[in-house]
């Protein structure tokens, strides 16, 4: 119950009433939290963030692309670092199911060209011995110039 108790804490909410401990549960319940922070309720927070963050050109493109704003004009000079943290995970996530598309649609494209390859006759094996072939035409031909 303590982890429970803590994240309601951490809601603004007050703690819910401990048994046997000479408190009544009337008062415990209304008392505000006491782990530091007053519990005003919910949606507020004990600490505000300062906007100390000047963002780069590159954090207004992430901050443009997680639709965090709709224009550059938008966004303001100072930002906090919190959202800019939070665009940063959104633009990893969404490069992160970009990549897993692309490497998709590149598996289809290899199976589809080993397909054709197969259809020709083609193999790795065929092609690599082809390849020695001629290297040891083209090793034979330097061989018979030098003895000349």
């Amino acid at each position: 119950q303590r982890g429970w108790a803590r994240a309601l804490c951490w809601l603004g909410h007050p703690h819910p009433p401990r048994r046997g401990r000479g408190v009544s549960n009337r008062t415990r319940r209304d008392a505000p939290c006491v782990r530091g922070h007053s519990g005003g309720g919910v949606g507020t927070q004990a600490h505000k963030v300062v906007a100390s963050y000047k963002p780069s050109k590159f954090d207004k493109k992430i901050l443009l692309w997680t639709r965090r704003f709709k224009t550059e004009e938008e966004i303001p000079s100072r930002i906090p670092p919190e959202m800019l943290d939070r665009a940063r995970n959104k633009a990893r996530v969404k490069a992160c199911y970009i990549m897993i598309g692309l490497s998709i649609v590149a598996c289809f494209a290899v199976i589809a060209s080993a397909k054709k390859a197969a259809a020709r006759h083609e193999s790795l094996t065929s092609w690599n011995l082809a390849k020695k072939a001629k290297w040891r035409k083209e090793a034979a031909l330097a061989a018979e110039s030098k003895t000349k």
